[in-house]
């Protein structure tokens, strides 16, 4: 889950900051605003990748997704891609859990099947 979730943070960060960009041209924002927003969210996102797998990682992330559309107040942009962000961090929770689940099974799937003779440094030790 933590590659699936610290890559939807890390494309959040660089969207944030286009968006930026993009709502300075905005004559009824001011720019400290605008910067303000997308500063704390670009912050916030990559912080995140650092705790995402730790107990209430995920929680902070979707309050983080929260957060994203209630900035849709000061930067109403946001609410567009807050709401998309939501839908994304969901999708990542969602299947990297199963991947995670995934791997684990296959972990232990082989952990739990025998070596293979052939290839096994014993057999060649005694072979020689």
């Amino acid at each position: 889950m933590r590659t699936l979730c610290s890559s939807t943070l890390i494309g959040e960060f660089f969207v944030i900051g286009f968006a930026g960009l993009v709502a300075m041209k905005d004559p009824d924002l001011s720019t400290s605003t605008v910067w303000t927003v997308c500063g704390v969210a670009m912050f916030l996102s990559v912080l995140l990748c650092g705790v995402v797998t730790r107990p209430g990682g995920v929680a902070l992330g979707w309050a983080l997704q929260i957060a994203l559309v209630a900035s849709g107040f000061f930067v109403p942009t946001m609410f567009f891609m807050g709401v998309l962000f939501g839908a994304l961090w969901w999708a990542s929770v969602h299947y990297g859990k199963k991947i995670d689940e995934a791997k684990a099974r296959f972990a232990a799937q082989a952990a739990a099947s025998p070596a293979s003779p052939a290839g096994s440094s014993a057999d060649t030790a005694d072979a020689v």
